[in-house]
């Protein structure tokens, strides 16, 4: 039996629809559930007494203020980065991860962007929303132009042939993407600093990250946030990209230098974003990125479906049982 707590369980659980029945049944006892989104390190601190085990999503974590009960962190995610490892190994404290909980849910969310690029979604709703309906009807100061003159004032394009190209793709996440956009008939291209084996037709392998900017139609960004990794897609990179390529960032909002890209964007110097994570996340109420009309957001929502959710908390419920056996599992300290 331990005691477990869960820090932030409003972020997990918005709509009152998951069961933590398992998760209770590891413990053996209830877990302490707390209805914070972003609790503060020192909040967390205070929850954490008493407890052995505590659960996070996505909030920083004081490794060195936590009250010496706690012997294991579980995130409930497949990032890590706030959470010093260090700190936890100082202390004796396990950290793990779940890993691939969310593979087909982000998989789909990135090509839910490459769709809605490919037919300018984002546009057309852009102008309906503002009562622009020449689309439809043609301008009103050219009441001859028919509807089908107007719409080929927004891009729109076949998938097939053309060319996905996946930063850090060669995990569980960017290996569905190229699966689904095979399907779709594209040419997948992927570069990463740990390259696997890009055997059984899956993907080409890029000769290195500018090879991979200067050839795709679409760059979809997955590696994970590091200091190696950090702002890595910043003005050079995407100076490296067709004007008429997409970027899409699902993977976290730092490995995308902000700045940089709002600059591309303005200029055009590529064609759009879809942005499912941000720096800051959400972007500040004052961001460019929330009017411009070649940015599609949305609020992290990549691991936000029902069904991903639950796997998220029933792997949670693994790791402790795991653990509690004597033989961690997705151990990440």
């Amino acid at each position: 039996m331990t005691k477990a707590v869960l820090i932030n369980a409003g972020r997990l659980d918005f709509d009152g629809k998951l069961d933590f029945s398992r998760l209770d049944e590891a413990c053996g006892a209830p877990v302490t559930r707390h209805d914070d989104h972003t609790p503060s390190p020192e909040t967390i601190a205070a929850y954490a007494v008493g407890h052995a085990t505590l659960v996070t999503k996505e909030v920083p974590v004081d490794v060195k203020a936590l009250p010496d009960s706690v012997r294991l962190i579980c995130e409930a995610g497949t990032g890590f980065n706030n959470i010093n490892l260090e700190d936890a190994r100082a202390r004796g404290i396990t950290v793990c991860n779940v890993p691939a909980y969310s593979t087909d849910a982000v998989a789909q969310l990135v090509m839910t962007h490459v769709l809605n690029f490919s037919a300018s979604v984002h546009l057309q709703q852009r102008r309906t929303a503002r009562g622009d309906r020449s689309l439809f009807h043609g301008e009103p100061s050219e009441p001859s132009k028919s509807a089908f003159e107007a719409f080929g004032e927004v891009p729109h394009f076949e998938l097939a042939g053309k060319t996905i190209g996946l930063v850090g793709g060669t995990g569980a996440i960017g290996a569905r993407t190229a699966e689904m956009a095979r399907a779709f008939g594209m040419d997948v291209l992927v570069w990463s600093r740990s390259a696997r084996d890009c055997a059984r037709g899956r993907w080409r392998a890029a000769r290195d990250l500018r090879h991979l900017l200067r050839e795709s139609d679409f760059v979809s960004v997955h590696c994970p946030l590091t200091d190696d990794t950090r702002g890595l897609i910043d003005a050079k990179a995407l100076g490296a990209m067709k004007p008429s390529a997409f970027l899409i960032n699902t993977a976290r909002g730092a490995l995308v230098n902000e700045a940089d890209l709002v600059d591309a964007l303005r200029a055009e110097t590529i064609a759009g974003a879809g942005l499912d994570v941000t720096d800051p996340e959400p972007p500040e109420s004052g961001s460019p990125l929330y009017d411009m009309e070649n940015v599609v957001l949305t609020p992290h929502i990549g691991w936000k479906r029902l069904e991903t959710r639950q796997r998220l908390m029933d792997a949670v419920a693994a790791n402790v049982e795991a653990f509690l056996a004597g033989k961690p599992a997705n151990v990440v300290s």
